[in-house]
């Protein structure tokens, strides 16, 4: 890889635009170097270059998803042994007769869990 073309300010330090360290930072994405091989290869000088590189990588991050919310769940004796009775802080109530249901249940509680 040919040294990167380079201007110096009056003090010796090389100045680059936003624009010119995209570039120089796709190169080395694509490259499969490690960054101190591209730094040398490049003649940039290693600090300045995983300076860039650490900068690129934190503004590529996704977006994180929201915390895990816990939802308290009280479970009280039923009159009927084979049911789950649930209420929600809301009010809302149901009951779980039979195995089968519990599927459908997750279900609403994810429904629910969006739309809060």
């Amino acid at each position: 890889m040919p040294k990167l073309p380079v201007t110096a300010d009056n003090r010796g330090r090389v100045r680059t635009s936003k624009a010119q360290r995209r570039v120089i930072l796709a190169q080395f994405e694509s490259s499969g170097m490690s960054a101190a091989q591209f730094a040398r290869q490049t003649g940039l000088k290693y600090s300045t270059f995983a300076l860039w590189v650490q900068r690129y990588r934190r503004t590529k991050r996704p977006e994180r998803k929201p915390p895990l919310r816990l939802l308290e769940a009280v479970v009280t004796p039923s009159p009927s042994k084979s049911a789950l009775l649930v209420q929600l802080p809301g009010g809302a109530r149901f009951e779980i007769g039979e195995v089968g249901q519990v599927p459908l249940v997750a279900a609403l509680l994810r429904a629910l869990e969006k739309s809060c």
